[in-house]
């Protein structure tokens, strides 16, 4: 099943993707739908739809460095255990919203990741449990501003501005996660392909370790490393990208508009 949300005379709705339509659900909130789709009879067609981000997190966990050779190419070792930073959830944007860029002077590169969206929530799950606490998943880019991380010596700033997350374009709830292709296109050329069963920690016990910190709440969102490949974005870029039975994610880069 995908859910999504889409604008209609300016009133976000859920919407179940059925091919090439949206069917609307009565659901008005992330719980409801957790709880269980409530399909309408009205439709409308996906193609030209003003799609939203498919979810409204409380909070946005991130993990650094969970595909080897992404930890590689960083230059650091594989950490020993999840490493894990916070970001604003202001920083989301649906599929096909401009990335502005905060700076035309520094280097800020695309992330593709594969992104959890929490149904039930919980503390202290166990890894074992961790699928009934998932309601599915999504595409990310964690947009990075590289020197920001570098002075700073830590994430949130550089990645937490406005429009550096984009989210989309729905949440696949019946996938298993473990082994998916991902892969990025900038400007139509390839520069990320790897798939999940790379990553240092799996998607079961990134739940489990996140939640032995902090309660997870539904419609929380967790994105889970990207793997080698990263690069520079400049205004004009258009930046794609795609998970395995999930769909795709484009976005256009601009520059600061103020």
């Amino acid at each position: 099943m995908k859910i999504a949300r889409v604008q209609i005379d300016g009133t976000a709705h859920f919407a179940q993707v059925e091919n090439d339509q949206l069917r609307l659900l009565k659901n008005s909130s992330f719980a409801s739908v957790v709880e269980g789709p409530q399909p309408t009879d009205k439709t409308v067609p996906l193609g030209g739809a003003s799609l939203l981000a498919p979810v409204q997190p409380g909070k946005l966990v991130c993990v650094g460095l969970n595909y080897r050779l992404h930890a590689e190419e960083s230059g650091v070792p594989v950490p020993d255990e999840p490493m894990l930073f916070m970001c604003s959830p202001e920083a989301i944007v649906p599929d096909g919203a401009a990335i502005e860029l905060d700076s035309l002077d520094r280097r800020i590169d695309f992330e593709a990741e594969i992104a959890i969206v929490i149904g039930r929530g919980g503390h202290r799950i166990a890894a074992s449990d961790a699928p009934s606490h998932i309601f599915g998943y999504t595409c990310a880019n964690d947009v990075s501003n590289r020197d920001l991380q570098r002075q700073d010596g830590q994430f949130t700033r550089a990645k937490s501005f406005d429009s550096y997350k984009p989210m989309g374009p729905w949440i696949v709830t019946d996938i298993d996660p473990t082994d998916l292709a991902i892969q990025l296109w900038q400007n139509g050329e390839l520069r990320q392909s790897s798939r999940t069963s790379d990553m240092i920690f799996p998607i079961n016990d990134i739940v489990a370790f996140v939640s032995s910190i902090m309660t997870l709440k539904p419609g929380d969102v967790i994105i889970t490393g990207t793997p080698s490949g990263v690069g520079p974005m400049a205004p004009g870029d258009r930046i794609e990208m795609e998970i395995e039975g999930i769909g795709r994610l484009s976005n256009t880069v601009i520059a600061p508009t103020r």
